[in-house]
């Protein structure tokens, strides 16, 4: 499973260029995506009447199985949504990142997206070479976010809009450091343990099976 790191992530928001129409809606696009975990079906059918940047600033959205959730916003993910809409007036059932010909953004619009954010942000931040990132990446993100600050699985689900824990543990499985980091608290030293590294001799003996 794919996902990016804080630096990584931080590439890509800084990659869309804020000068331009385009640039300032991709980027508040790819802040809401890494921030709420949504997908890309509901990021791209978002209406503005579904935002509510008041107080307890939150997104609301239908997710599988005709499912209604609602998703908090942080407060600077409000402030860049609240300005991005202030500039792009519109109806309360227009879409809130509309495509350049002002209707409804594609899934394929979307892919599109987040590949020509990525080329860009990848001369900064090499490490992204070696991932193929997605929309879907952008979920696997948030989640892993979460998960690193301390947030209990159950409510990663309900954010995600799982339908059961089940379905998140894959980020428990998805990252390396945290395995180590809990097996560190495991040792009596409280010392994280090193890697163990294999003899040439026991090399050997194990390709020669």
């Amino acid at each position: 499973m794919e996902f990016l790191t804080e630096e990584e992530t931080a590439a890509l928001l800084a990659a869309p260029d804020t000068s331009t129409w385009v640039g300032r809606r991709d980027r508040a696009l790819l802040l809401l995506a890494v921030q709420t975990g949504l997908r890309n079906s509901e990021i791209t059918s978002l209406k503005r009447q579904d935002v509510e940047l008041g107080t307890g600033a939150h997104v609301r959205c239908l997710g599988k199985g005709r499912k209604l959730r609602c998703t908090p916003l942080r407060p600077d993910v409000a402030a860049v949504l609240k300005e991005w809409m202030l500039q792009q007036r519109g109806e309360p059932v227009d879409p809130v990142f509309p495509s350049s010909r002002r209707g409804r953004m594609s899934a394929d619009a979307m892919q599109r997206l987040v590949l020509k954010h990525v080329t860009t942000a990848r001369r900064t931040c090499p490490s992204l070479e070696k991932k193929k990132v997605t929309p879907h990446t952008l979920r696997h993100a948030a989640a892993m976010a979460l998960l690193r600050r301390g947030v209990d699985l159950s409510v990663i689900a309900l954010w995600l809009g799982h339908e059961s824990t089940e379905t998140t543990q894959i980020y428990l499985h998805a990252d390396m450091q945290l395995k180590e980091r809990a097996l560190a608290h495991a040792t009596p030293s409280g010392l994280a343990p090193d890697r163990f590294r294999p003899t040439d001799p026991l090399l050997a003996f194990l390709e020669s099976l």
